[in-house]
């Protein structure tokens, strides 16, 4: 009887969970290959959070003084209900992803245009290429250890706020920084794990949990 046949047998079930843990640890490499993929075209610095108060202004009138202050909006949402503790964790786990990876978001758009704007001053092609494949080099030298500590799903969020933040899909990331080759084949490997670096992040469907999250972590009130 070979392993497959095995069934309900013990060596059966232990064959099922060794092939089921292997098929998960490749899953998690070739996420974060594909992370690290999207990343390397761009820039990432320690995460930061936003105040309370965007400004403050003085207005002198009538010799009195007022102190005006800009604040951000601050959100209010019914509470949380969960059917069970899986959506719970699902939650919770989204909350810690966001937090960890919002702020690496915003500042990799802002170097994305900037990384534009360097190869948009070089008229030549093989100047540009050589221009990118040393400041790649660059980023994955300072910053490869500080995106191996993310994990998987950690991962796969920033790439969907990277589509927030820019407005561009991890395909058009890749598409735009590696060309259509490496754009293609990383959405071959995406789709092997039922992912797609085409979708785009929507904020009023599927996404509304993470977009409910982000106005609340935002507003500094998660």
């Amino acid at each position: 009887m070979d392993a497959l046949s095995a069934g309900g047998t013990k060596s059966g079930r232990l064959w099922r969970r060794k092939w089921s843990s292997t098929k998960m640890a490749k899953a998690k490499v070739c996420i974060w290959l594909l992370f690290l993929e999207v990343v390397g075209c761009c820039y990432a610095l320690p995460p930061h959070h936003a105040p309370y108060l965007d400004s403050v202004l003085l207005q002198v009138s009538n010799q009195d003084t007022f102190y005006l202050a800009q604040m951000q909006t601050i959100y209010v949402f019914p509470d949380m209900k969960f059917e069970n503790k899986r959506q719970e964790r699902f939650y919770w786990r989204t909350v810690r992803d966001v937090k960890k990876t919002l702020p690496i978001a915003k500042v990799l758009t802002l170097e994305m245009a900037y990384a534009d704007e360097q190869l948009a001053k070089i008229p030549d092609k093989k100047d540009r290429k050589k221009w990118w494949k040393q400041h790649e080099k660059y980023l994955f030298k300072k910053y490869e250890q500080h995106f191996r500590k993310m994990t998987a799903s950690q991962g796969q969020m920033l790439m969907k706020l990277m589509d927030r933040e820019s407005d561009r899909t991890s395909y058009e990331i890749i598409k735009h920084y590696r060309g259509k080759a490496s754009a293609n084949f990383w959405q071959f490997i995406a789709k092997l794990f039922k992912n797609d670096l085409k979708e785009e992040y929507d904020a009023s469907d599927k996404d509304k949990i993470v977009e409910r999250v982000i106005n609340l972590v935002e507003a500094g009130q998660l």
